[in-house]
């Protein structure tokens, strides 16, 4: 977290000698990726003004997130007990610590809009991940828009040829980011 944190942070603070716009800055994530993702759009700070890094003036918000198959809740019966042992080590049973990474308990008005994309048929990571995320997302009022597809297995990154139209769905997330104004 504190890696993706600190990305925005340098792409922030360098934006104009890099020549992109510091409010289009977006994580995107896969499974653990995914929270980690989720992380980044909930765990963040306005920057420290009084930093004595330049770097660490800037805000670590990302501006926007796309979460694909994320691993979010970490005390559900659908919890994936393999990223959570990884995440959390010897603390599992950290109710503080479980709660403060079951990332849709995190969601607030100042998270910013997010993209998923799940199937139904995830065995790994079930939808209900993405379900609990952009419910969390509506409750807050922050924009989001959910896919899910029916038939896909977990894994299944920017489509596959078995199923076209799972192939579409980066054409939904292109979509998306021009509305959000992201995309030009």
């Amino acid at each position: 977290m504190l890696d993706v944190q600190r990305a925005v942070r340098m792409v922030r603070a360098r934006a104009s000698e890099w020549k992109v716009d510091p409010k289009r800055i977006g994580v995107w994530g896969f499974s653990a990726g995914g929270h980690l993702a989720s992380t980044a759009v909930t765990h963040f700070d306005d920057g420290k003004a009084d930093a004595e890094d330049p770097v660490e003036r800037a805000s670590c918000r990302p501006d926007f997130g796309v979460l694909v198959y994320p691993v979010i809740m970490l005390d559900k019966p659908y919890t994936h007990q393999g990223s959570k042992r990884n995440l959390l080590g010897d603390r599992v049973n950290d109710a503080a610590l479980v709660e403060d990474l079951s990332t849709a308990y995190r969601v607030t008005e100042k998270t910013p809009p997010c993209f998923l994309v799940h199937s139904t048929t995830d065995a790994v990571v079930p939808p209900e991940h993405s379900i609990e995320f952009y419910l969390a997302l509506r409750k807050a009022k922050v924009p989001a828009e959910l896919h899910i597809w029916e038939q896909a297995p977990h894994g299944f990154g920017l489509g596959n040829d078995k199923n076209p139209p799972l192939k579409a769905w980066p054409d939904r997330l292109v979509d998306w980011l021009k509305v959000r104004g992201v995309l030009k």
